[in-house]
């Protein structure tokens, strides 16, 4: 039986299908309903759901509107989204176990790791920020970015001419086949896929996770 994880905020699953390649078995809990998401799923408030003994590992992505919003458009505009990052944190360092916080870049999160697409063939850069707690400390090498690999070859923003090296995820002009393949993900709605991280980042992070709980056995 492989290490049991819960995905909290899951949206419709895109670290969830990542955990689930790397050979974990899945739970994510979500406050919304998420009708596309793959696995066992469970609708309530990710800071109220009780950690059990049965969980090997969390993995948690709040909220990030207030942090984008911040970095995007100026100091004070996303201070009516909710920062739920401490409150989930003192939350998983009470359980004790092994996890990992995700969020944008300019989020208060210890970086100990930052992922792009670009670091893993895909046509997206999309960097995150993920702090790892309780399984080995920084077990895993930063990977450099690897923008040079991505070459003009998608269709411009329409008051541009210049070709775009990577593809714009979350607008309605650009086929969304195309948006999901840039993404690894070909389950999500457009809005469910603007939401999304790749699951190759969580792949490459449980991974590592895994190596190490077989070493330390």
């Amino acid at each position: 039986m492989g290490m049991k994880a819960l995905d909290l905020f899951c949206g419709a699953g895109g670290a969830s299908m990542g955990l689930h390649r790397a050979g974990l078995e899945v739970m994510g809990v979500d406050l919304a309903p998420q009708p596309n998401y793959p696995f066992n799923f469970l609708q309530a408030d990710a800071l109220e759901h009780v950690l059990g003994s049965s969980i090997d590992f969390v993995w948690a992505s709040p909220p990030c509107q207030k942090f984008t919003a911040y970095r995007r458009k100026g100091h004070g505009v996303g201070d009516n989204y909710p920062d739920l990052i401490d409150q989930m944190r003192q939350k998983l360092l009470a359980w004790g176990g092994p996890f990992v916080l995700e969020n944008v870049l300019g989020a208060p999160l210890r970086q100990d790791l930052m992922l792009c697409g670009s670091m893993f063939g895909l046509d997206v850069r999309r960097h995150r920020l993920f702090e790892c707690h309780n399984f080995g400390g920084p077990v895993f090498p930063q990977p450099e970015c690897r923008h040079d690999l991505q070459l003009p070859r998608f269709p411009p923003a329409t008051n541009r001419t210049n070709l775009r090296k990577t593809v714009e995820v979350g607008v309605w002009r650009i086929p969304l086949e195309t948006q999901q393949k840039a993404m690894g993900i070909n389950w999500m709605t457009l809005k469910e896929l603007s939401q999304a991280i790749p699951p190759a980042y969580s792949a490459y992070i449980a991974s590592h996770l895994t190596t190490y709980f077989t070493l330390a056995c």
